[in-house]
């Protein structure tokens, strides 16, 4: 009786012990798979962002991507695509991708929402820019005006009007009587006409697709006077601002930044578009550039 008791005892015994070390096995288990998913989630997914931005902003945004990276190692950037802004929509248009487009002016980004590219809750106004007038750096000119420019003595290169500089162009030019609006815009000058599908009148500039083109024929010397943004003087080099166009000559210049319908990686492009215009190291980018933050 004794010894039938001992064996029911031992048996309880090995028993409690066998449940003990296959709950401690189990809980061990659970404490690991816990800790590396926690692990798994504290590190960072790599992302590469593809932007999509004005020829104008190359310098700079080349610039800001390397110091994001820097800051965010896990962001990289794609081959950003430098474009006239109407050629990006063109693109966006032919189903290219991107995570965010930045443009030239506020018309471009218009046509971008609503040919359904971009996300037009996120759209900003990110920055801003100025219209000046341009000569070889070595060239006697200075305090040069429209007015200047209206006498005729003068020849002059500015973008055609697939290019934002050359729109803005045509406004200014257009309150000194050298540019005439198309018939639904008869009457109206400066900020008030959109600088497309009109005549220039009185003179015959030399008409480019590029502002870097616009840049180049000033460089060389091929015409007398160019119009271009500040920001390109910084970028290209070569010439020298030799006047300022009013601001109310023609509509502001912005940059709306908005972050594309197609992309798959709306946090991170967001976060991109966010830090460029609240990082102070970012902001001295910018203003390095000739670029000032959009009001």
């Amino acid at each position: 009786m004794k010894e039938s008791a001992r064996r029911m005892l031992a048996l309880a015994l090995t028993g409690a012990l066998a449940s003990s070390f296959a709950l401690f096995g189990c809980t061990a288990n659970t404490t690991s798979t816990t800790s590396a998913s926690s692990s798994s989630g504290a590190a960072a997914q790599p992302v590469e962002l593809q932007l999509f931005a004005a020829n104008s902003l190359s310098k700079a945004m080349d610039e800001a991507q390397a110091l994001y990276t820097s800051q965010n190692p896990s962001v990289t950037f794609a081959d950003t695509q430098y474009k006239g802004s109407g050629e990006l929509n063109e693109m966006l248009a032919a189903g290219s991708y991107a995570d965010a487009l930045i443009t030239a002016s506020g018309a471009t980004m218009d046509t971008a929402v609503e040919k359904g590219y971009v996300n037009e809750a996120t759209r900003q106004n990110m920055f801003s820019n100025e219209l000046v007038i341009v000569a070889k750096e070595d060239a006697p000119y200075q305090d040069v005006t429209l007015a200047d420019i209206a006498t005729g003595e003068h020849t002059l290169c500015v973008g055609d009007d697939s290019v934002p500089a050359g729109t803005y162009a045509a406004q200014a030019l257009s309150t000194v009587g050298l540019y005439e609006p198309p018939a639904d815009q008869a009457g109206k000058t400066g900020a008030d006409i959109s600088g497309k599908g009109g005549t220039y009148v009185g003179i015959t500039p030399v008409l480019q697709t590029s502002v870097g083109n616009v840049c180049k024929q000033a460089e060389n010397g091929d015409v007398d006077f160019a119009i271009v943004y500040s920001s390109d003087v910084y970028r290209f080099g070569g010439v020298k601002i030799v006047g300022i166009i009013p601001n109310d000559a023609h509509k502001p210049i912005v940059y709306p930044g908005a972050i594309c319908t197609e992309s798959g990686n709306y946090s991170a492009a967001e976060d991109f578009l966010q830090w460029c215009l609240t990082d102070p190291d970012a902001q001295a980018i910018w203003q390095k550039w000739g670029f000032t933050l959009a009001e």
